[in-house]
């Protein structure tokens, strides 16, 4: 079942001709956390299972301790002791640190995108309100003007 989903997941994000590159780049780097956490959860219980002083010694414990290292929560309840894991840890720890960074920007680059489009209809709106009143005071003088010029070329007017 995973295989399969990790297979759709991919198809949605690569899938997306007109998807913005910094929700690709977001979505992309959360896939790949995914899996980092997956298989940092396994590689880390690999390496602690049989050293003193280990608690990463089930897949759970582990899976567990990739979620709070990725989030940078660190309860402390659960830590590496032997070097292999802490070098799983320290890949764990980057890749999360560095997947909430883009997840972060792209959140802001699509909230800064909204407002520049919104501001952008206020000027549009703004612009073509300047020029329909424009033309209305164009149309008023030439009105005017006609006004004048009949009246001026009216019969008995000595001028």
């Amino acid at each position: 079942m995973l295989p399969g989903f990790l297979a759709r997941a991919v198809e949605l994000l690569r899938g997306k001709e007109g998807r913005s590159l910094h929700l690709k780049a977001a979505g992309g780097a959360t896939l790949v956390l995914l899996v980092v956490m997956l298989l940092g959860s396994w590689a880390v219980v690999e390496a602690e299972q049989h050293a003193r002083r280990a608690n990463l010694t089930s897949y759970p414990k582990g899976l567990w301790w990739s979620i709070e290292t990725a989030t940078t929560v660190g309860y402390g309840d659960f830590y590496p002791v032997t070097l292999w894991g802490r070098i799983v840890g320290a890949v764990v720890m980057v890749v999360g640190i560095t997947t909430y960074g883009m997840v972060t920007a792209a959140l802001a680059t699509w909230f800064v995108g909204r407002e520049q489009r919104r501001r952008h209809r206020l000027a549009h709106g703004a612009r073509e309100l300047g020029d329909e009143a424009a033309r209305a005071v164009h149309e008023r003088f030439d009105r005017l003007e006609r006004i004048l010029a009949a009246k001026g070329s009216a019969p008995g007017q000595d001028g």
